[in-house]
């Protein structure tokens, strides 16, 4: 299942994450995720947000840099090796995993990861056939 992601980019300088921070909470949107990668001039903020539609109109009509991407949420077994039994499935597949991270609950005894494929149809694809469960976004929001 694909999930809407919001990426934000924002200048590497104070009080800009807490701007954007500040107004995605002032219209009432909860953040379930998130991601900070920078560079010496600008930050890639992801995010997984309860409301992604309003979040990104919300930036949008406020100036901020903002793009949305499609990625897919995970059950990782909670396990030691867990997460490369996934991986091992995605190596198997040929899948290219661009970039991946945590998300904040967990599910029954998985936690939950955002991937980023470089082919995400083939990616789901290959999640299922090792029946690796995915998460759909509507359950994923209400996390």
């Amino acid at each position: 299942m694909k999930i809407k992601q919001i990426s934000v980019f924002i200048e590497n300088m104070e009080g800009r994450l807490y701007e954007v921070i500040k107004l995605i909470g002032d219209n009432n949107i909860n953040i379930r995720a998130l991601s900070l990668a920078d560079t010496s001039d600008f930050g890639i903020l992801r995010l997984i947000l309860d409301k992604p539609d309003k979040g990104y109109s919300i930036l949008k009509d406020n100036n901020i840099t903002v793009g949305s991407t499609e990625v897919v949420a995970v059950e990782v077994p909670d396990i030691p090796g867990g997460l490369a039994t996934v991986l091992d499935a995605l190596n198997k597949g040929c899948i290219n995993v661009e970039y991946m991270y945590a998300f904040i609950e967990r599910s029954g005894d998985c936690a939950i990861m955002i991937f980023r494929f470089d082919d995400i149809d083939k990616a789901l694809q290959v999640l299922e056939k090792y029946d690796i469960v995915t998460i759909t976004g509507e359950k994923l929001y209400k996390l």
